[in-house]
């Protein structure tokens, strides 16, 4: 069972685009479930998203949220949002001990959005400094990071849809596939251990 959390970019924003969780989870096989919503911030997937996920035993979970902390408040927290992770990804490995989760760190979503000077220093900072506590809390709980921010394919704008920030067709492509490849990556590690 493979469980996706998180907000549009894993819920996708077009009805009937093929997302990456679907990619992912017809490569994965078994069931699947996307739990995801457009507009989740980091509190709405601890609290709505995740008691749901837990419920279903997963084998595999997706956990990507944070960028809308950062763009719905004028001070995003970068404290408050590692100690939601860090509870989440708590949660998931005492109460699923099995189960592999993988995370990412957001690329610079202010690279094709139409942003005011103040508020597109405001975005990118909010997102350095939320990069950085999913990179410092993802090491504590032995989850799998997928670097997104610093990746290749991140600066192309074939990658990202008419708005400039959420992900087009070819982006969910891409995103499928470094999914796919982190998760059997570890599961390779795992089964050799």
């Amino acid at each position: 069972m493979y469980v996706a959390l998180g907000d549009s970019f894993t819920a996708g924003t077009e009805p009937g685009q093929p997302r990456w969780p679907d990619e992912l989870a017809r490569e994965l096989g078994g069931d699947y479930v996307n739990l995801a919503e457009v507009g989740a911030t980091s509190e709405h997937v601890e609290h709505e998203q995740l008691e749901r996920a837990l419920e279903l035993r997963p084998d595999v979970v997706t956990l990507v949220c944070g960028a809308n902390d950062v763009l719905f408040s004028t001070r995003p927290d970068p404290d408050a949002y590692a100690a939601r992770l860090t509870r989440m990804f708590a949660r998931l490995r005492r109460e699923v001990p099995s189960v592999e989760v993988v995370t990412a760190t957001y690329p610079d979503i202010t690279r094709f959005l139409d942003l005011r000077p103040r508020t597109r220093a405001r975005v990118e900072d909010g997102m350095r400094r939320f990069n950085a506590a999913v990179r410092s809390v993802d090491r504590r709980h032995d989850v799998v990071l997928m670097e997104s921010f610093d990746h290749p394919e991140a600066t192309k704008r074939a990658i990202y849809a008419e708005d400039g920030f959420h992900p087009s067709e070819e982006g969910h492509r891409a995103a499928a596939r470094e999914f796919l490849r982190a998760v059997r990556k570890r599961l390779r590690i795992r089964s050799a251990a």
